[in-house]
């Protein structure tokens, strides 16, 4: 989870993140390589008396200047594409989870098995236990396995909600009416937290997501005294 000062994004822990990391590293070097371009470009405008008047009429320096931009673009979307189509595919999910939003609380529903259906709720203040979280912990957590395609369909049954998970690269509106699906694999056992993302009333602050990702013997063990 985001540690007091962070500047940059959370650890990865799917593979999704992970490519998103590395997406927004390559779009920043870019970004980076042309806003030097331009200072270098304006320092010398700034400090040289030279003036060549041959480029008032230069074919070859516009046909640069167009064609350049259009190849950055390309070199920009087609990586944004491949991770879009890989955030939407979704091949045999191994369990799927019905996600709902209220205000201001999540109902979480394992639909593989009957009768499998909790609230969550944030964890008041003076009910905290030492190493909890301030507004991030809740009394009933998500248990999912890790290293299994999970799918995750995400409604609402009043106002506009987020479901959405920094570390696992999630972030699915929850909109009334209407599912939404989105699919998630844990690299690695851990705590996950996560806040709705959408203004949804006056407690908006205070409906936390909370993912505990445990090997699979393990939640099978814990499936057994759920049912």
């Amino acid at each position: 989870m985001a540690y007091p000062t962070q500047m940059g994004f959370q650890d990865a822990a799917s593979p999704i993140m992970e490519e998103l990391l590395y997406f927004h590293d390559h779009t920043l070097m870019i970004v980076f390589m042309i806003s030097s371009l331009v200072l270098y470009t304006i320092s010398l405008m700034l400090t040289t008396s030279l003036t060549h008047t041959n480029t008032m009429n230069a074919q070859e320096v516009e046909t640069v200047w167009t064609i350049l931009p259009a190849i950055i673009l390309i070199l920009i979307a087609l990586p944004s594409l491949r991770i879009l189509y890989m955030m939407d595919e979704i091949n045999n999910p191994s369990l799927t989870i019905k996600t709902m939003g209220h205000q201001w609380y999540w109902t979480y529903e394992y639909t593989d098995y009957e009768n499998m259906t909790f609230d969550s709720y944030m964890t008041s203040t003076n009910d905290l236990t030492p190493g909890e979280l301030r507004l991030l912990e809740v009394d009933n957590r998500m248990i999912l396995p890790t290293e299994l395609p999970i799918r995750v369909l995400v409604s609402s049954e009043d106002v506009l909600h987020s479901w959405t998970v920094p570390s696992l690269g999630l972030k699915t509106d929850a909109i009334p009416g209407r599912l939404n699906q989105t699919t998630l694999m844990a690299s690695r056992p851990g705590l996950y937290y996560g806040q709705c993302s959408e203004i949804c009333g006056a407690n908006h602050s205070f409906m936390p997501i909370v993912l505990e990702l445990i090997p699979l013997k393990y939640f099978e063990k814990w499936l057994l005294t759920m049912l």
